[in-house]
């Protein structure tokens, strides 16, 4: 976690969503940052399941899921704006770290949750 966040703050660190995440988490315990990242997880779970339900990203329900998201990333993160919902819609698949984690919840979901919201971001 912590190669991470020096990541995030190396590129991210003069932003003001930066600044908004670090006053957010600054007093997250190991069992909140547990639990965010649960809540976080079961939201990648549910666009599994509507994948497998046979759903596309343009679906009714893809694109709730996708409100879910950015509202879930703002409650516990940061205010996430469309601009940077589809800038992590894209970081989801280009960067193998998050496509991998996010494919554990089934194959195929990073790219089907990048689809979805790149759809709602138009």
């Amino acid at each position: 976690m912590n190669n991470y966040n020096s990541e995030a703050k190396g590129r991210f660190g003069e932003t003001a969503a930066y600044k908004e995440y670090a006053e957010k988490t600054a007093n997250y315990t190991n069992d909140k940052w547990q639990d965010v990242t649960n809540g976080l997880m079961k939201i990648f779970n549910k666009f599994t399941e509507s994948m497998n339900n046979g759903n596309t990203a343009d679906s009714t329900e893809a694109q709730a899921l996708v409100k879910d998201l950015q509202t879930y990333i703002t409650e516990n993160y940061y205010t996430c704006q469309k601009e940077i919902l589809a800038g992590l819609g894209q970081m989801y698949v280009s960067d193998e770290r998050f496509k991998m984690s996010i494919d554990k919840n089934g194959d195929g979901t990073a790219e089907f949750v990048s689809k979805a919201i790149e759809i709602y971001c138009k």
